[in-house]
């Protein structure tokens, strides 16, 4: 191995790690735990130093078996391997050997370390020990002494114990009984100085001796006289109770006092809400004088009528001036904000001080001993409910009279803030006494408050929707009004220019839409984001979706499309008293809604109030819906309104003429020239507010069929049979005939929304009357001969009107024809004749 070792005292000192001075040199912990760790691998020992439990390995070629042959190790290294490799494995043993070596010295050097501490350690314990055997010895000599003396004496004061300890007895029986002979001038000297605690705390002490002894004479006197004072103790905090002029903590002392003096604790909670109704009541009356005890009847009636400032009329000639703004809330000594600032500083206030005040002494406040039984907290909060629930519903009641006193719908700020300011201070309520149905109450009221403040909007809208509308009759109703532009009656000057029906149309249907979105505004006051109830979830998502979007603004259009058909359902044959011109003017309005008003104000709407559809809500598609509906029985309605006014010339001109004594035609009726003035009037009032239409094309030759359809080959040999009277059934059969190959004519069906149609639909009913009432009287010669020539004449303009030319020609065929056939000496008149005369006309 080529160590070399130094022996010193019997020990093996490795020469590399001793100094000069023969003192061992440390090394690296780390290294340490190494160098037992190669140590263990090579004694094949584990962590916790024990063999592990291997199977012996019997090849004689195991260098780390038992059974090593080095002999047969060597040979097989020859054979086995080459030169290289066995000097490779040469320098690795040598290396292994010399590691072995150098862990073998250290592990020498740590155990002589150990033993060296061990041996000092020994010599310190020997030294110690002498010392400790000394001290023993004393302690034990000095507790023999004391265990003599405390004998003696023992033994000395044996006969004195007995007596010593009954003179004690007696001692603290003699304080006792000194205590109760001084407790009433104890109890005097507290009661003086109003030290009520002490006298109370004093006297329960004794108060279990003297029941005790009460059947002696002189315990008995005691007793009645501290039960005298404390009479009188009780009586004084009653008055300091009633009185309830000291701090929270003098009253808090007193009641706690009273308690213990076995007064009622029901009866304390009573005296205490009776005083605090008092005051809360008077409080409650000076809110009741400043409101009416009913609001009046006309001022409500007037609010309505005019609740939102109008927009300058429509046409009316007072156009230019603006109407009487609406009426502000009754004349009142203070307005809807003092009012709610006066209860809830006077009254809230009050009320939570109460409530504060009383959970302090009764609730909140620790009770002990025998209190702490009787459950007083419990009852007292009972109470304290009951009271607050019952003075919150009268002041609840005064809050919403004084609420519905606010009728004006002008302006809703001072409204929103006082509602805000309510809300508010009733949530000190709720975190002063939770499980509170007051907060609740109050936001009950905050809503109806809103909803009804919505429905005072609606009805002011509608009422401003009529009011409009009757400045539009008016302003129809005057003879300046024009039908394109011009007027009628002559030029009118400044103020009393005429109005068109465009212009109407974009008059009324502009204010009606400013006039929603001032609401619109009004109300957004409600959910603006400094008020506390705004935010709530059962107010704001339930208030803008039902209240503001469907009871408001959804509302009102179906209250502009159902007030619409109203027109139509009480006008009469002639149309009433509801002008042709307003149900034209209202059917364009509702068009207008159906194509792109309600969406508009239904989509500012859901913008402005950020509407959660949670609940359902009318689609605009539904009142779209509606509101053509409206447009076309509108639009139907004037149709057969301007029909039967065209009807009854017709009908009034051939039922008072004496058409079988009539004289020969020399020109056209005047009745024919009115109609054809009232149809192209009418024409031109549609065109104003309807487009054109589509027509079908007409024929070239429109112009010539106008003078020669009468003188046609088909209608010369129709009237041919007529003429002789022995052939009727063949002029029916060739009629009837007629008829099958024509298209039928629905006279009273829907019209489009175009100029063309709705003209279309008044002259099918005008001639459809002028043809029934034809077929109901009797002609001579030259009353077919008047009706050839009124025909003709229809037939020269009328045709311009229709979308189809075939239906004037076929119905004033069907004038002539009939006339014919109830004609007693039917003979035509020459076309050319007709012709001339017509022109002539």
């Amino acid at each position: 191995m080529g160590a070399h070792w130094l022996c010193c005292g019997g020990l093996f000192w490795p020469p590399f790690i001793m100094d000069e001075g023969s003192v061992p040199v440390a090394e690296d912990p780390g290294r340490r735990r190494r160098v037992h760790g190669m140590l263990k691998l090579y004694y094949g020992l584990n962590e916790e130093g024990k063999a592990p439990e291997q199977p012996e390995s019997l090849d004689p070629c195991d260098i780390n078996g038992p059974h090593f042959d080095p002999e047969l190790y060597l040979n097989k290294l020859r054979r086995e391997c080459s030169l290289t490799e066995l000097m490779d494995q040469e320098t690795c043993m040598v290396r292994q050997i010399r590691s072995l070596d150098s862990d073998m010295q250290t592990l020498v050097y740590e155990n002589y370390n150990k033993f060296i501490s061990a041996t000092d350690t020994i010599r310190k314990m020997k030294n110690d020990f002498k010392k400790m055997e000394d001290e023993m010895d004393c302690l034990s000599a000095n507790m023999a002494a004391i265990t003599e003396f405390s004998a003696r004496i023992s033994g000395t004061l044996q006969d004195q114990h007995a007596q010593i300890t009954k003179l004690s007895g007696v001692h603290t029986l003699l304080r006792k009984l000194q205590f109760l002979f001084e407790l009433p001038a104890r109890l005097n000297k507290c009661l003086e100085l109003q030290a009520y605690a002490q006298a109370v705390n004093t006297h329960r002490r004794a108060r279990c001796v003297l029941q005790q002894y009460s059947h002696l004479p002189s315990f008995k006197g005691i007793q009645d006289d501290c039960h005298a004072i404390m009479d009188k103790l009780a009586q004084e905090l009653r008055q300091k109770f009633r009185d309830g002029g000291s701090s929270a903590k003098d009253l808090s002392e007193c009641v706690e006092l009273l308690l213990q003096l076995d007064e009622p604790a029901e009866e304390l909670c009573d005296k205490f809400l009776s005083h605090a109704r008092s005051r809360l009541e008077s409080d409650l009356q000076g809110l009741e004088a400043e409101i009416r005890p009913y609001p009046s009847t006309s001022a409500t009636k007037d609010a309505s009528a005019h609740g939102l400032s109008s927009a300058t009329a429509p046409g009316s000639p007072t156009d230019g001036s603006p109407k009487n703004s609406s009426l502000s809330s009754p004349a009142l000594n203070t307005d809807i904000l003092e009012f709610i600032d006066r209860g809830c500083n006077e009254f809230v206030s009050s009320l939570c001080l109460v409530i504060t005040s009383y959970q302090e002494l009764f609730i909140n406040h620790a009770q002990k001993g025998e209190l702490a039984s009787k459950n007083i907290p419990q009852m007292a909060n009972g109470k304290l409910h009951a009271f607050v629930d019952d003075l919150a519903a009268r002041y609840f009641m005064l809050v919403e009279r004084r609420i519905q006193e606010e009728k004006g719908v002008g302006d809703n700020s001072l409204l929103v803030r006082a509602l805000d300011r309510f809300h508010r201070r009733l949530q000190a309520v709720a975190k002063l006494l939770p499980g509170s149905a007051v907060p609740n109450k109050g936001t009950e009221i905050v809503i109806r408050a809103a909803t009804e403040r919505v429905k005072q909007y609606l009805s002011a809208l509608q009422s401003f929707y009529m009011d409009s509308l009757t400045d539009v009759r008016q302003a129809l109703a005057t003879p300046r009004l024009s039908v394109a532009g011009t007027s009628v009656a002559g030029p009118a000057s400044g103020r009393d220019a005429p109005t068109s029906l465009p212009e109407l149309l974009s008059s009324l249907s502009a204010s009606i839409l400013n006039q929603i979105k001032s609401v619109l505004a009004s109300v957004h006051l409600f959910t603006a984001k400094d008020i506390t109830f705004s935010n709530k979830p059962y107010f704001k998502g339930e208030f803008c979706s039902q209240g503001v979007r469907e009871s408001l603004v959804v509302s009102f259009i179906k209250f502009v499309c159902q007030s619409s058909r109203q027109f139509c359902e009480t006008a009469g044959d002639k149309g009433g008293s509801t002008p042709p011109a307003l149900l034209l003017l209202l059917s364009r309005l509702c068009l207008d809604y159906e194509t792109s008003t309600i969406s508009y104000i239904l989509t500012l709407t859901d913008e402005q109030f950020l509407v959660q559809h949670h609940s359902p809500v009318t689609p605009v598609t539904t009142l779209c819906a509606e509101a053509r509906e409206a447009a076309q029985k509108l639009l139907n309605h004037y149709v057969k309104v301007q029909g039967l006014i065209i009807s009854q010339m017709l009908r009034k001109s051939v039922e008072t003429r004496d058409w079988v004594n009539t004289i020969e035609p020399r020109n056209v009726r005047a009745v024919m020239k009115r109609v054809v003035e009232d149809t192209t009037s009418i024409d031109v009032q549609v065109g104003l507010l309807y487009e054109e239409g589509v027509r079908k094309a007409h024929s070239s030759d429109s112009s010539k069929r106008t003078f020669s359809v009468y003188s046609s080959s088909r209608q010369q040999a129709r009237y041919a049979a007529s003429y002789t009277p022995s052939a009727p059934m063949d002029t029916n059969l060739l009629s009837n005939i007629h008829k099958l190959f024509s298209e039928r004519i629905d006279i009273f069906s829907s019209v489009e929304f175009n100029k063309v149609s709705v003209m279309t639909g008044i002259i099918k009913i005008s001639l459809k009357t002028f043809l029934e009432c034809v077929r109901l009287r009797t002609f001579g010669r030259y009353g077919l001969q008047q009706i050839q020539v009124d025909c003709h004449y229809l037939q020269m303009y009328l045709w311009r009107f229709v979308s189809d030319e075939n239906l004037v020609h076929f119905l004033l065929d069907e004038i002539v024809g009939s006339a014919a056939h109830r004609c007693l000496d039917p003979a035509p008149m020459e076309q050319s004749v007709i012709e001339v005369i017509c022109e002539r006309g």
